[in-house]
């Protein structure tokens, strides 16, 4: 009976501790399969839901990470959803003014597409306006120990697990900034090391009887002579030999295999292309010391040799054919002669800004012998002209800030690959300009001439410009022949001259079928210039004494002017009516009205449709009316993303309710302070 009792309560705890664990696995499961489940969001749902109700729509609904909630220390908790899942829900983070597709983060814009990593082990992407994060995910690891090496985020082998660590310098990268004589010295090292493996490696593959020979010579040696052995000393010597004889050749077979595996290990690697490659088992022999020695205050890099602020009075003798990048910035070089790069034939990139430099100290041909140069910085040096024999292979060439005093016509000769030329901030004008100067540039496109003394637009500009800078200089009139042949022209930067509109000639740039950008801020305009590019999208007139708009000044323009940047003028009420902005009411996005003289919101900004940022702000403004800003009859949302109306003179309290209706987020307008009078 008791055998019985025994039995069943034996059964019943079995029972139990089955039916706990069969009910445990499931509840795991569930959860596992909760957090897994991305949740589903609509924001065109919530929006239409808040409209009906009458809530204002003043926040952007995130869904909710796959993982905590991380401080980035940006000011606030920001849930960031991950970039690998949930493409298409709206962020909290909104898409800056203008940049489409921009971030900011921490008051840093980031580009659409950029990664960056905040956090060891977090990587962050700005897609379209919306940061999104993921946490670096590991591969497991085999071996029994692992360790995270600092900076890093996934765990390794340690050392003790490595079977040679020292065949593995090969596989590893170089540093990141390095001397030559570091390099050399471990080069060094590393033969020392392969010769003693070497020797070892010999010493195991001798055979017993050499062996038992050398150590019964050294004992013999060491002990003043020959000894005669013992009765039985043959016999146990003969199966000591015969043991150790055994033994060395299952050791031998041993590293074979070991070695076997290594080769194919080698072989499956690929060998990087590095100039300074560590070495294997056969190390190339050490270069010449002397022909490695860098100047104190100089540093290796890769392929860059990098001498910035070293203090240096001459371009330092250097014989290092595999450098590609040379950097001599601030130093106290006066002279160039024709030997200074004979080591260096690869150079690609040379930099020699912020020094003495003279004309007459640069060798006629101190460049001709660097075939691959592309990029020749001379930017804060003491040049009247520019170089000779300049390489046919240059594709930018910086001479700003210097002296120069002329071009010809044989300056820039063979430079048919030039893309971008920068002569800012020298003694450069009309009269000492030829005209058939930039004749050979067949590929530029990116052309800077500011800080110079021009008062017309250079002649005979390349067919192939692209974007051209003239600020600060001495301009007065823009020509009918100005732009005949620049057609690629789409940036046209002109601020801080002399240009009034009555000298701006009517055909001097309206046919132009590719000019999207024109900068005339701080000139002498009084009026908004008439005869504007039609594919103009951008204007930008800041800081002139404009006082009225004319009517239809935009209404030729296709597709439309897209952003018009008036701060800082005289404009009043009676400057501007609705036909001012005719033509433009269906495409502009950024209106900048702030700091002039108006009493009231300008007509018509209600019909702005695609308006996403006015600022009105720093101006005489008493009252804002209904329907100035939106319109009451239309349903729609506006686009309307950023206004600012501080520093007026308004009553914020008599302001009516449903003012701003229209538009979507309360906390993009801005009201406070207002000036008191």
């Amino acid at each position: 009976m008791k055998i019985a009792v025994l039995f069943c309560f034996f059964l019943l705890i079995i029972f139990q501790t089955d039916f706990g664990q069969n009910e445990e696995i499931p509840r795991k499961q569930r959860r596992k399969i909760y957090h897994r489940r991305p949740r589903k969001s609509s924001t065109s749902h919530k929006h239409r839901s808040n409209r009906q109700l009458g809530i204002p729509q003043t926040t952007i609904f995130t869904p909710v990470a796959r993982f905590p909630v991380v401080n980035f220390d940006y000011g606030m908790e920001e849930k960031f959803e991950s970039f690998s899942s949930f493409p298409g829900v709206e962020s909290s983070y909104n898409v800056l003014p203008g940049k489409k597709g921009h971030c900011l983060v921490k008051g840093i814009t980031m580009y659409n597409n950029a990664v960056w990593s905040p956090e060891p082990c977090t990587t962050c992407l700005c897609s379209d306006g919306r940061v999104l994060c993921d946490e670096t995910v590991c591969h497991p690891q085999r071996c029994p120990q692992t360790v995270i090496p600092e900076g890093e985020c996934c765990p390794v082998c340690s050392a003790t697990e490595q079977r040679e660590p020292t065949n593995l310098l090969h596989k590893q990268l170089p540093p990141p900034q390095v001397g030559m004589d570091q390099i050399v010295r471990k080069e060094a090292l590393q033969s020392e090391e392969d010769e003693a493996m070497k020797e070892d490696t010999e010493q195991k593959r001798e055979t017993p009887e050499s062996r038992n020979q050398r150590q019964l010579y050294s004992e013999g040696d060491s002990r003043g002579g020959d000894r005669k052995q013992r009765p039985g000393e043959e016999r146990r010597l003969a199966h000591q030999q015969q043991r150790q004889g055994r033994e060395e050749e299952e050791e031998e077979e041993g590293e074979e295999e070991e070695e076997d595996e290594e080769e194919e290990e080698d072989e499956e690697d690929p060998v990087r292309g590095d100039m300074f490659r560590m070495p294997s088992r056969s190390p190339l022999p050490a270069p010449p010391r002397g022909t490695l020695r860098l100047p104190s205050g100089c540093s290796l890099s890769y392929r860059t040799i990098s001498c910035i602020n070293a203090m240096l009075t001459q371009i330092p003798p250097l014989t290092a054919p595999q450098i590609t990048s040379l950097e001599l910035t601030g130093n106290s070089i006066a002279s160039i002669p024709d030997e200074a790069f004979n080591g260096l034939p690869n150079l690609e990139r040379l930099d020699l800004s912020k020094n003495n430099i003279t004309s007459s100290g640069i060798g006629p041909k101190a460049f001709k012998l660097l075939k691959k140069l592309t990029r020749l910085n001379m930017d804060g040096n003491n040049l009247i002209q520019i170089p000779s024999e300049l390489p046919s292979t240059l594709e930018e060439l910086k001479i700003n800030e210097n002296n120069l005093q002329a071009i010809d016509k044989e300056s820039f000769s063979d430079l048919y690959q030039l893309v971008t030329l920068e002569l800012e901030g020298n003694n450069l004008s009309e009269v000492n300009v030829n005209p058939l100067a930039f004749k050979p540039l067949k590929s530029l496109a990116y052309l800077r001439l500011g800080k110079n003394k021009f008062r017309i637009i250079p002649q005979g500009l390349p067919a192939s410009i692209e974007e051209l800078y003239l600020e600060n200089n001495q301009i007065e009139e823009i020509t009918e022949i100005c732009f005949n042949h620049t057609r690629k022209i789409n940036v046209i930067v002109l601020r801080y001259n002399k240009i009034e509109e009555n000298r701006i000639a009517p055909l001097a740039w309206i046919n132009q079928e590719n000019l999207e950008s024109i900068d005339l801020s701080y000139n002498k305009l009084y009026h908004v210039p008439s005869y504007l590019p039609k594919s103009l999208l951008h204007l930008v007139l800041l800081g002139n004494q404009i006082e009225r708009i004319p009517g239809y000044v935009f209404g030729h323009m296709e597709p439309g002017l897209e952003y018009l940047y008036l701060s800082f003028n005289k404009l009043a009420d009676d400057g501007m009516d609705r036909v001012s902005f005719y033509g433009a009411y269906h495409s502009l996005r950024e209106l900048f009205l702030d700091h002039n003289d108006l009493k009231s919101v300008p007509p018509g900004i209600q019909e702005m449709k695609a308006l996403h940022f006015l600022r009105l702000n720093n101006n005489k403004i008493r009252n804002i009316l209904p329907e100035e800003i939106c319109n009451a009859e239309e349903d729609d949302d506006s686009n309307l993303e950023h206004l600012h109306l501080e520093n007026n003179y308004i009553k914020i309290r008599e302001i009516p309710s449903y003012t701003f209706s229209c538009i979507r987020s309360y906390s993009s307008i801005v009201l406070k302070p207002q000036n008191i009078k």
